[in-house]
């Protein structure tokens, strides 16, 4: 069990929060609104009223004692950079920030967040993947260049193994995991067969990814 704190509770840190605490960990979440924090404090182990950028009132709640740090503030872009700031400094050992844009983000990278987040953008990716290519389900951007894509087996795939399709020599992608029904196959081998309905874990450039929604 991790001792997490949840530094802004908005809908992202409430549900970062929530989640964490079903997970099993032990979370403190901390936001200035005191309405907020009545509503959640039925969630979570703590729930504290303070200013997040109110470096005194961490020292009262330990914050040098938690695992991970979530910086989870939205719009007050100077309390996001300045929570972060104390909770790296406090020797938090993995804090990870919200960003609203990529300025934001490059100004929380270079204050030492370990991770950073960018929700909005996230999900606007994801919803235009669904839009143009109905057959991926979800994308997840594991760097600025690579991302992860989660995909129906496509027709052109169905009843190959992954070393007739050669995917890696086409198309510049690896499988790292099928899912067929409640069954995980993880790095599964070449001679892995896909099946109708089988679900695909792809992981490849975002140039070379785009080309899944060519092949049919």
């Amino acid at each position: 069990m991790k001792q997490i704190i949840v530094i802004g509770c908005g809908r992202f840190g409430s549900a970062a929060a929530k989640t964490l605490t079903k997970l099993g960990h032990d979370v403190m979440v901390v936001d200035e609104n005191t309405d907020i924090i009545k509503e959640i404090s039925e969630y979570v182990a703590h729930a504290v009223q303070m200013d997040a950028i109110d470096e005194a009132s961490f020292r009262t709640i330990g914050l040098r004692n938690f695992d991970v740090a979530i910086v989870a503030i939205g719009s007050d872009v100077q309390a996001s950079i300045m929570a972060t700031l104390i909770a790296k400094e406090a020797g938090v050992p993995l804090v990870i920030a919200k960003a609203a844009n990529e300025t934001h983000g490059r100004v929380l990278s270079k204050i030492g967040a370990d991770k950073i987040i960018y929700p909005e953008r996230d999900m606007g990716m994801r919803v235009a993947y669904g839009l143009v290519t109905p057959n991926i389900l979800d994308v997840i951007e594991f760097s600025p260049d690579y991302s992860i894509i989660e995909t129906v087996a496509i027709g052109d795939w169905e009843g190959k193994t992954l070393k007739d399709l050669n995917l890696s020599r086409q198309y510049g992608m690896t499988v790292i995991a099928i899912k067929t029904g409640d069954n995980i196959n993880i790095v599964p081998s070449a001679e892995t067969v896909i099946n109708h309905g089988d679900i695909v874990v792809v992981l490849g450039s975002n140039n070379n990814l785009k080309v899944i929604g060519n092949i049919k």
